[in-house]
């Protein structure tokens, strides 16, 4: 009975895990170009937004282990451009996860995460 349950939850758990992380990626993307910087860090990357009608706010976020930063730009729907470039400056040393995500005037559309490490004098 167990290896029942087993064989049919592990599907549905993987099917449902490749949907929101395909149906996020089609939304938004995090390019980040390296996964290791050196204290003080000034970070740049840049986040993807495939243009829609309904996008209306992209909200960038550093959220580190000593550390938080985040920036909003307002996005003009379908017309918006679709890269955005962004700085972090003076990033302290930590493990970081980079998050962005697009928002409609109601919901959460997309979003998308990658890590990063500062490392220096600071780190644990």
């Amino acid at each position: 009975m167990k290896r029942r349950t087993i064989a049919w939850f592990v599907p549905v758990l993987l099917i449902t895990a490749s949907t929101v992380g395909s149906d996020a990626r089609d939304v938004v993307e995090i390019r980040l170009h390296g996964h290791f910087f050196s204290e003080p860090a000034t970070v740049r990357f840049l986040v993807a937004v495939e243009p829609d009608a309904e996008n209306r706010t992209l909200r960038i976020e550093a959220d580190g282990t000593d550390m938080f930063r985040a920036s909003e730009v307002a996005l003009s729907g379908a017309s918006e451009k679709r890269l955005h470039t962004f700085t972090f400056k003076n990033l302290s040393a930590g493990h970081y996860t980079l998050r962005a995500h697009v928002m409609s005037s109601s919901e959460v559309r997309g979003m998308a995460t990658n890590e990063m490490t500062v490392t220096g004098a600071g780190l644990r």
